[in-house]
């Protein structure tokens, strides 16, 4: 039998990058809106209604226009923007986040696709608050470096247009502290308070890696790299999309700089831990198309549906 599905959006990165993933496979049957009527409310609400399953690849509030629109109790929404990320009543679409998410994700017809900067920082930190080695209320900082792919169509055509000499360095942004990912970051790593976050956005088109860094002499009970590190490699031992790295990873030291872009085409996570006796950096690494996007997307539809998780991935 085959799985209907829509992606109300199907026009924008993550919308036709869903589309790329599902096109070859047979258990799947793509319903699409024509060209004309992709602003009509009635045949989106058609194409909805008619869906197992419906990517939502759209701005927050014609999310939320479109979720109002589903009156079928059959159709499961994966909402891959920002607007359902902590609302009650949705179910955060990432796997790994702990021991029963898979099966909240089974049972849930509200899922909500988690972000590419705040995918990377919670793999980091939740495993280490449940483990009690970094308090809840552990002030915490972190950056990420992103592809320009992230800002989506309209910054895809600024970087490759040329011309502009601004574009050719790294621009940090959000420095109102006031990042959309924040809530999310808190919600599902278990944060008393969101994180100081410094988002930048580089001169390459896709590759994502958030860096957290830590005092251990700030935390409690002596806490060491090696314990964070094994605190996430038990963590993540069978997860195969995840992959944490040797610990002050001698591959990475030996070149002296860190590949941002070494999962880009996967739907994989590396996660890395660099420590000495008072310091450490926690860095993970994502597609941020892929991992941080579209791959999550399809990843969280396989698990709802019961299949193979990594099928199309």
């Amino acid at each position: 039998m085959t799985t209907r599905v829509f992606v109300d959006g199907q026009e924008g990165t993550t919308g036709l990058r869903i589309h790329e993933y599902l096109a070859m496979r047979g258990d799947i049957e793509m319903m699409k809106i024509d060209a004309d009527k992709r602003k009509d409310a009635a045949e989106r609400a058609r194409l909805l209604n008619a869906a197992d399953v419906a990517f939502l690849c759209l701005p927050d509030a014609a999310s939320r226009e479109a979720a109002a629109m589903v009156t079928n109790p059959r159709t499961c929404l994966i909402d891959a923007s920002t607007a359902h990320r902590t609302a009650p009543g949705w179910t955060f679409g990432l796997p790994e986040l702990a021991p029963d998410q898979r099966e909240l994700i089974r049972q849930s017809k509200r899922i909500s696709n988690p972000g590419c900067h705040s995918t990377a920082f919670i793999m980091l930190l939740r495993p280490l608050i449940d483990a009690g080695l970094v308090p809840a209320e552990t002030p915490v900082s972190a950056t990420s470096i992103t592809g320009y792919s992230g800002g989506g169509k309209k910054m895809i055509e600024q970087y490759e247009a040329g011309g502009d000499r601004t574009l050719d360095a790294p621009r940090p942004y959000g420095l109102g502290l006031q990042h959309k990912h924040l809530p999310e970051m808190r919600a599902h790593t278990g944060l008393q308070t969101p994180p100081v976050f410094m988002p930048i956005v580089g001169p390459f088109y896709k590759g994502l890696a958030v860096s957290v860094p830590l005092h251990l002499s700030e935390l409690p009970g002596m806490v060491t790299g090696a314990q964070l590190h094994d605190a996430l490699s038990a963590r993540y031992s069978h997860e195969r999309f995840v992959r944490v790295m040797s610990l002050s990873d001698p591959a990475t030291l030996e070149t002296g700089f860190f590949d941002v872009q070494a999962c880009n085409d996967t739907n994989r996570v590396d996660i890395f831990v660099f420590a000495h006796e008072r310091q450490a950096i926690l860095i993970a690494r994502l597609d941020n198309l892929g991992k941080g996007a579209s791959g999550a997307a399809v990843q969280a539809m396989n698990v709802h549906l019961g299949k193979d998780e990594g099928l199309g991935l």
